[in-house]
């Protein structure tokens, strides 16, 4: 187009150079210099870079025609004539310029017209080529450079790096890099903000035209670029949902690359891939959904198939009950038992802690070792210690012969230790060494045995308000309670009342002779109503006299040892009858202490538990613990 302007123009205007200058971009320009036989010289740079500056053009010239280019009220660019001639111009010659800036102000309208309807429908194809790439994979780093040359034919760029922040905003590590390889793990491991880091990638999009100018080398932006050798940065934030994922980067080895105009587009990259994102975080929480399904209906199947082989095994159903807090029980005793970890059951006395370790040692690597069960609150201290260890002949008077402790006999096994709360201290000392060394000595020996043992233990106190007596060896209880199951008591599975009184119904029944023909509904609504304190062994208990006090019948509720004197009587509640006060008045501080220590006892001395059965905020719970003296109980 200028050549052939400078062939015409020079028809008309007695020139000898032609210079058309456009503003390309607003820091950038392009100059045509063409001659009066149409020889053109074309010079494009950035305002501010090295090089010949518009004004400087004009060169030796001695006479000029300067028009400026406008559109509107904004300048476009300039269109001069030189010549080395003295009054080379008349005004005529001014006359034809101006009219020949208007008429390139209209092709440069036209042309940047057309330039941005092509930059148009580059980013269009851009942005399809970006969703039809990123649905191809959930996880956008699989294709992050498939993705990145997408993008680059609507926005021009080197390197294309995703960054994402961790959840208290302290730190960031790169997500994603295309363009450049970095194989130090620092940068890919979370890296700690500056405050000038944080503030500047808690902004909105923004432009680093000049990144030696604008970011110091020391901060983590600047070790980052330098490392790059990046130039110009382009950032904009990725959003997901209501939070902030990171920082989507267009980077670039050359000075002032992007501009003003490329945030919108590069904005539009950024939601299509924090959609992208999120769509990511939907599958992977649906997926770890199904593998939690998977995994409790996998131990549901395990603790079923384990319940029978039991069942088949022993001759007796021991693991009855279908209610949610046994189901849960059994479903962390099925997935521990794989394992040699040492396992600490708590609960109330009664509710089957030995039912679930041998449940555990059936479900185990141990399940063809022996299952050895000792009761530490059974025997004395001395004696306790002589059975568990062992003892040589002569160490200790009786001790005529040589005889192997409970650990030995365990070997391969289970070693169950019921009550251990109960333990003196010098056998929790020697316990100790044994769950740490794994070795131990008889009583009166000198020599050291290995202990191939899997300790499962059991208790109905608490533990930690005992070691806080000391009472009991704290490195101990965090050697047994690696990994805790807590049982229900079975006023809290009343579901499975009914169904365990079933079996110990055919169990007894079997044993007496005269089993029972079937228990009458009243006396179920009495098992029912009843809060069992003594959990399933008093339940087993209740069952085998009313099938003795039955003598081949239908059990009734007068059967039952738990009808009249247990069950409250009707209109009464948790704290007291509903009859008439004494006449001589009641002590209402007795009864609010009464009920403290029940609530404690129920909760096992879990505070927060305890303040909400009474009704009261745990700072209420502790002053009235305080005013009544229980802080020890």
């Amino acid at each position: 187009m200028v050549t052939g302007l400078a062939t015409i123009l020079h028809q008309a205007v007695p020139f000898e150079q032609l210079h058309v200058l456009r503003f390309d971009r607003a820091e950038s320009f392009v100059l045509f210099s063409a001659d009066a036989n149409g020889a053109i010289d074309v010079t494009a740079r950035r305002i501010g870079g090295p090089g010949v500056l518009p004004g400087e053009a004009v060169g030796d010239a001695r006479s000029r025609i300067v028009c400026t280019i406008r559109q509107g009220s904004s300048v476009r660019g300039a269109l001069w004539l030189t010549s080395s001639l003295d009054e080379a111009f008349a005004e005529e010659h001014q006359e034809v310029a101006d009219a020949v800036s208007d008429l390139l102000a209209l092709a440069f309208q036209s042309a940047t017209m057309f330039e941005r309807e092509t930059l148009r429908r580059e980013r269009i194809d851009s942005l399809r080529g970006l969703l039809h790439t990123i649905s191809e994979s959930l996880d956008i780093r699989q294709g992050f450079g498939e993705i990145s040359e997408v993008v680059r034919g609507g926005l021009p760029h080197d390197v294309l790096a995703v960054t994402s922040w961790a959840a208290d905003g302290g730190s960031l590590r790169l997500y994603a890099l295309a363009g450049a390889q970095l194989e130090e793990p620092e940068y890919w491991a979370p890296m700690t903000l500056t405050g000038e880091d944080r503030t500047q990638l808690q902004r909105d999009s923004y432009l680093i035209r000049d990144v030696a100018m604008e970011i110091p080398r020391d901060s983590l932006r600047g070790r980052l670029f330098e490392r790059l050798s990046i130039r110009s940065a382009l950032r904009v934030p990725m959003p997901l949902g209501k939070d902030v994922f990171g920082s989507l980067f267009f980077l670039s080895r050359e000075v002032d690359h992007f501009n003003e105009d490329d945030l919108g587009f590069a904005n539009r990259i950024a939601d299509h891939m924090a959609l992208a994102l999120s769509h990511q975080r939907l599958a992977e929480v649906a997926r770890r959904d199904a593998e939690s399904r998977e995994t409790a209906a996998r131990l549901e199947a395990q603790v079923a198939t384990l319940t029978r082989e039991l069942e088949a095994r022993t001759g007796q159903r021991r693991v009855v009950g279908q209610s949610k807090l046994w189901r849960e029980v059994l479903a962390q005793a099925a997935r521990v038992a794989q394992t040699e970890t040492t396992v600490l059951l708590t609960g109330e006395s009664g509710t089957g802690k030995e039912v679930v370790a041998r449940f555990v040692h059936h479900a185990s690597r141990r399940s063809h070792g022996p299952f050895i069960a000792i009761n530490c609150a059974a025997l004395p201290d001395q004696l306790l210690e002589s059975e568990l260890f062992g003892y040589e002949r002569g160490a200790f008077t009786g001790a005529v012969a040589a005889k192997p402790g409970r650990i030995e006999q365990a070997a391969g096994g289970v070693l169950f230790l019921d009550e251990v709360g109960e333990m003196a201290p010098t056998v929790q000392a020697k316990l100790l060494r044994v769950l740490e060394e794994r070795e131990f000595m008889r009583l009166g020996s000198t020599r050291l045995l290995r202990a191939d043992i899997r300790v499962i233990a059991a208790t109905n106190r608490d533990l930690h308000g005992a070691m806080q007596r000391g009472e009991f060896r704290e490195d101990l209880y965090y050697r047994l309670g690696v990994f805790e199951i807590s049982l229900p008591p079975l006023r809290e599975r009343v579901n499975d009342i009914l169904e365990l009184a079933d079996m110990f119904l055919k169990e007894i029944g079997e044993s007496v002779g005269r089993p029972a023909t079937g228990m009458a509904q009243d006396a179920k609504d009495h098992l029912l109503a009843y809060r069992w304190p003594g959990n399933v062994r008093e339940l087993r208990n209740a069952i085998e006299r009313a099938v003795i006090l039955a003598d081949g019948g239908m059990i009734r509720s007068e059967h039952l040892p738990v009808a009249a004197p247990r069950l409250a009587p009707a209109g009464a509640t948790e704290t007291g009858p509903a009859g008439p006060l004494p006449v001589g008045g009641v002590n209402l501080e007795a009864i609010e202490r009464q009920l403290v220590i029940k609530a404690l006892t129920q909760a096992r001395h879990n505070k927060t538990r305890a303040a909400k059965l009474l009704g009261l905020t745990r700072a209420q719970l502790y002053s009235r613990i305080e005013k009544y003296g229980l802080a020890e109980i």
